[in-house]
């Protein structure tokens, strides 16, 4: 954005409204302001509202639509479609606005906007209580909710969206507006799936459930076990009860012939630790090396897949119609292609259970998919880009004969119009449209898996 006098004395304004912090190019701490969690990202707002609360929302996006910039939202920063900011743009950060307050008799949770799913699960945990989140500390819980949300307890309580129960919005006229089954209704069902299309979610309310007791157990393999662990994970959730959740996975290690990637295998029980072991029968067969196990906070759990922020990334995913031998082959043989001496990972997760007895009318297109497949490069070299997301779109192409077409948004990047309709479901997206026109009509929330207005 160039600077003209008009644009100027409105950022002076801004200034002097916002309770929070504004940084523009030229002031001390916009470089800290703009990092978001794929160091690839070096993108430039032109301006950054740090916001405080709802009321500072309404003053940035007053502020963006005045001076005609597209808007981005940062909420955990750490979106797979790297969205939180862009150049020349108003980034709308609600990094500031993170407060949870948990209802236990109501059991609800109203969550601000900045939140990531760690601030979520603490605020839950004293009170036994949980819901379902991101399978990482640091994941944004708006980001993760409104794009779907899968997570280690989707099979039993079904994906985050299908907990949301309020959606606080600021929307492209800058009001705010709060959309539920009973007040904008179209708009709640948008949410459904359409992410940060129709507005700034300043706050959501969710139900929680009842988590009295969590178990996990982690097994790592030996080289060439990758298709045996498929095969005996897929055998444990043919008949596993929804209270089971886990993937497969394989993690990056030494470079060969010193080690290379292993196969493991984690297994997440929403009850004791007896009754976890007796359902890892078929992987515990395997010969294999324990790793943490036993009866543990769900909090602790969610650590498991941390990623430290400021390393490249790049992730994609597949949801798969089922689990023949020809597929498990293409998921061995990608995971042993990791890219290693990295923090990269491969995972197939299992859904069924809640996920796809949940509700139909959302849309949520990946629901009837019994497996996703979730390859995620992390890696610190640039020399190393190309390598790495390469590797990204060889596993997902391996297994393009088993895809259902679907696909949960929040595991994607930029992958093209297509791909959000796969994700949204082509029948849905007239409806969506709609609903974009009338809360974006001018499609300023473009800086998403963006739905056009019609």
């Amino acid at each position: 954005m160039a600077f003209r006098s008009t644009a100027h004395s409105a950022l002076a304004a801004l200034r002097g409204e916002l309770t929070g912090e504004v940084f523009a190019p030229w002031d001390r701490g916009y470089d800290a302001a703009r990092a978001v969690f794929d160091a690839r990202d070096d993108r430039r707002p032109a301006v950054i509202a740090r916001c405080a609360d709802a009321a500072d929302v309404v003053r940035a996006v007053r502020f963006g639509r005045e001076l005609d910039l597209r808007i981005a939202v940062r909420g955990g920063g750490h979106g797979a479609a790297d969205t939180a900011a862009a150049d020349g743009a108003l980034m709308v950060d609600l990094s500031r606005m993170r407060r949870v307050t948990v209802d236990p008799v109501a059991g609800a949770a109203r969550v601000e906007g900045g939140a990531t799913t760690g601030d979520l699960d603490r605020a839950a945990l004293p009170h036994g209580l949980a819901t379902t989140g991101a399978r990482s500390r640091t994941t944004g819980v708006a980001g993760s909710v409104l794009g779907g949300g899968t997570g280690w307890l989707d099979r039993l309580f079904g994906p985050a969206v299908d907990n949301l129960l309020g959606v606080e919005l600021v929307t492209a006229g800058a009001e705010r507006v709060r959309a539920s089954a009973d007040e904008h209704p179209e708009l709640f069902w948008a949410l459904h799936g359409g992410g940060g299309n129709f507005g700034v979610a300043t706050a959501l309310t969710l139900r929680l459930h009842e988590l009295p007791r969590f178990s996990l157990a982690l097994l790592r393999y030996p080289p060439g076990y990758g298709a045996q662990v498929v095969r005996a994970f897929r055998e444990v959730f043919r008949s596993a009860p929804d209270e089971l959740g886990g993937a497969v996975l394989y993690l990056a290690g030494p470079p060969a012939p010193a080690g290379g990637p292993r196969c493991a295998a984690v297994l997440t029980h929403a009850g004791g630790a007896d009754g976890l072991r007796d359902l890892a029968g078929p992987l515990r067969a395997l010969p294999h090396e324990a790793g943490p196990a036993g009866e543990l906070p769900y909090t602790a759990a969610q650590r498991l897949l941390d990623t430290p922020p400021g390393l490249r990334h790049h992730r994609s995913a597949r949801c798969l119609t089922g689990l023949p031998q020809e597929a498990v082959d293409a998921f061995r043989a990608g995971g042993e292609g990791l890219p290693t001496a990295s923090g990269s990972r491969y995972l197939l997760f299992p859904q069924g259970g809640a996920v796809a007895a949940g509700p139909r009318g959302y849309p949520v297109a990946w629901r009837d998919a019994p497996w996703t497949a979730h390859p995620c490069a992390f890696w610190a070299d640039p020399a190393d880009d190309e390598r790495a997301c390469g590797w990204v779109r060889e596993a997902c192409a391996a297994l393009a004969p088993w895809s259902t077409g679907a696909v949960c948004l929040n595991l994607i990047g930029d992958e093209g119009p297509e791909r959000v309709r796969a994700g949204l479901g082509a029948g849905n997206m007239l409806r969506l449209e709609k609903v974009k026109r009338r809360y974006d009509p001018d499609n300023v929330f473009r800086c998403n898996h963006n739905i056009r207005p019609v």
